[in-house]
């Protein structure tokens, strides 16, 4: 009997990491077909670009199909996002929205000030540059683009992140980045990291980059909250140490501090039109809820 219950227990674990690897390699797939934007994928595409086989990949695009989050355009037979994926998002934007507000105030920020301005948002201990904009400063610095991640306290925006993050969250970023940091930034120590952190906040948040990613490469950051206090991510400069003077620091501080009070009021006017469009995406998820569920229970009396 206690074999055959070890047996059960052992099936249920393999069922359990089946399921996940399941769930993963869907999401792979539905990541490939995204990346592919309004040209569409094939699926021998798909089968050169992602690590499973042609039957494999053809079996999890018919579940993404028949769920709505792709769609197969019948005459080229080429795969788009679905229009499930398209209500998501816009559920998502509701958080994620951030990024098309910050565009402009970036852009603004880069222009101003003639060097390199970005966003960054939080991804568990790392933060995620999304968006770079370049002033008209000839020399500049490229440490930072968008798409790279940084350990949470390594670069500006990623600082900034940190500063703001409450004293318990703190300790488990660099608790989990530690190995990693001493590996690549082995001047950023836990010590000076943490010393950075204090300083950062006697400055009202201003976290200041001199020169951990690069020698020479210089950043100034400031993270964004919203009316509640809840972290939407950061702005930051970056540019050559020598334009980094005390007193163009200061001017600059300036300049974010403007720029995040304008991203958060930007933010805080959108989030009514953004509930609104939330309540219709989860109205019309439990209508096509219901009507599957119909009808199942349709097929289920004709057996």
């Amino acid at each position: 009997m206690e074999e055959a219950m070890h047996m059960r227990q052992e099936m249920n674990k393999a069922d359990r990491v089946d399921g996940a690897q399941s769930v993963s390699r869907a999401l792979t797939v539905l990541r490939a077909v995204a990346r592919a934007g309004a040209e569409g994928v094939g699926l021998m595409t798909l089968t050169r670009e992602i690590s499973m086989s042609k039957p494999t990949i053809h079996r999890l695009l018919s579940v993404l199909v028949t769920e709505g989050m792709i769609e197969q355009e019948p005459q080229s037979r080429r795969y788009f996002l679905g229009p499930e994926c398209h209500i998501l998002g816009h559920i998502a934007a509701e958080r994620h929205g951030i990024h098309r507000l910050a565009t402009p105030i970036v852009q603004k920020l880069a222009y101003d000030c003639g060097d390199s301005a970005f966003f960054s948002i939080r991804r568990g201990v790392l933060a995620l540059c999304t968006m770079r904009e370049d002033g008209d400063f000839p020399l500049k610095t490229y440490v930072l683009a968008a798409g790279d991640r940084y350990p949470l306290g390594i670069g500006a925006g990623s600082l900034a992140l940190l500063v703001a993050l409450p004293d318990d969250e703190v300790d488990e970023a660099l608790a989990v980045n530690e190995a990693l940091i001493n590996e690549r930034y082995p001047t950023a120590t836990m010590d000076e990291i943490r010393r950075q952190v204090a300083e950062a906040r006697a400055r009202g948040g201003i976290a200041i980059n001199r020169g951990w990613v690069m020698s020479g490469s210089w950043g100034i950051g400031l993270a964004v909250k919203d009316a509640a206090g809840r972290l939407l991510g950061a702005l930051s400069i970056a540019a050559v140490q020598s334009r980094m003077s005390p007193e163009r620091l200061e001017e600059l501080s300036v300049m974010l501090r403007q720029s995040a009070r304008r991203l958060q009021r930007q933010h805080e006017a959108e989030q009514p039109a953004a509930q609104g469009v939330k309540e219709a995406g989860v109205r019309k998820a439990r209508s096509a809820g219901a009507r599957a569920a119909k009808v199942k229970a349709s097929d289920t009396t004709d057996d």
